[in-house]
């Protein structure tokens, strides 16, 4: 592992505060980059998601992603987690926590809104990140590819009649040009680009020139990585130090979903007997979140100002932190899963 692999949280954490530091000192900067979107898709955070993204695109190999059909229990794991068990225990727990543990601090009104934030995420597996979690944990980048793409088929269908069972609602509407937009933009734009510089690396040196060109590019992928924490926490620099109760909230369930989510993935991964990089990005979808779609519903439903916006806030600045500790357990329990 290089620099930035090796000390990533650091950089994370000193990222993190940067944005905090930044959103407080120049909070009309954010705001203005704030607003730089389309169809509640955040163009300039999109960049920097592209730049994570594109440098594990090129490891794709097409002609091999036929073959992951010989191997669908991965798959089998991923979409039982993803649409049987996350947005269940999601609710759950936010029900638990917001109308039982937490019912002295909380409205019954902020409560219902909270719970229905989390819920959102719950119904929101991730789309983009997985990409850098799967190459942090040596994942097949081609079976990536295949779990986020179906994981993605599913969602265009599931994702409504889900979030409406579990708000009690029956009017939810998937915002298309969120899902669609950024599909593309985290999708296919790096992966046409990827396999565009893959044949052209490929012709030129091959193998060899390859290995030296995803060496060359996956300092930029960190890169990416901490310069869209920044944004993210810098965004919400004023919330954070406004409602720093309700943050904290708000966490504690998220971040016990996250925990469970992947133990029980990881479990059942384990009891299957599915070689490791396979197994470790198949559990990280599950636990990671597509809060660009979450934040999009839970605005269009409940208002920008809600506190259901609120809580899907909070899981995108839960997310990475907690990520990059269970890529960190993944990688320590390799030996736990078949070569």
């Amino acid at each position: 592992m290089g620099l930035f692999e090796r000390f990533l949280t650091v950089w994370v954490g000193l990222g993190i505060l940067a944005g905090v530091a930044l959103g407080l000192w120049l909070p009309g900067l954010f705001q203005a980059i704030a607003a730089f979107e389309l169809a509640h898709v955040n163009l300039v955070v999109a960049v920097f998601i592209w730049v994570m993204i594109y440098p594990m695109m090129i490891q794709i190999d097409l002609a091999a992603v036929k073959d992951v059909g010989k191997r669908p229990r991965g798959l089998v794991l991923t979409l039982v987690i993803n649409w049987l068990v996350k947005p269940f225990t999601m609710a759950a727990l936010a029900v638990l926590f917001f109308q039982y543990v937490f019912a002295p601090w909380v409205d019954p009104q902020s409560a219902s809104e909270y719970i229905a934030g989390m819920i959102l995420l719950g119904v929101a597996p991730c789309t983009a990140m997985v990409f850098v979690w799967s190459q942090l944990t040596k994942g097949d980048p081609n079976y990536t590819l295949v779990q986020v793409s179906v994981n993605d088929l599913i969602m265009v269908f599931a994702f409504a009649p889900i979030a409406a069972f579990l708000l009690g609602v029956t009017d939810v509407t998937v915002p298309w040009q969120t899902l669609l937009l950024s599909t593309v933009l985290y999708v296919v734009l790096p992966l046409v680009a990827g396999v565009l510089t893959r044949k052209a690396w490929m012709a030129r040196g091959g193998a060899q020139r390859l290995a030296q060109g995803v060496a060359a590019l996956k300092p930029w992928s960190v890169v990416g990585l901490i310069a869209t924490v920044v944004l993210l926490f810098g965004f919400q620099a004023e919330t954070l130090i406004a409602k720093p109760l309700i943050i904290v909230l708000i966490a504690v369930p998220l971040v016990l979903q996250s925990y469970g989510i992947f133990a029980i993935a990881y479990v059942a991964a384990r009891r299957m007997k599915l070689p490791h990089d396979i197994a470790a990005p198949a559990c990280l979808i599950g636990t990671s979140n597509f809060f660009e779609l979450a934040v999009a519903v839970a605005i269009s439903l409940f208002g920008l100002h809600s506190g259901a916006a609120l809580a899907t806030v909070v899981g995108v600045l839960v997310e990475v932190p907690v990520m990059l500790s269970l890529v960190a357990f993944a990688n320590r329990t390799r030996h736990w899963f078949p070569a």
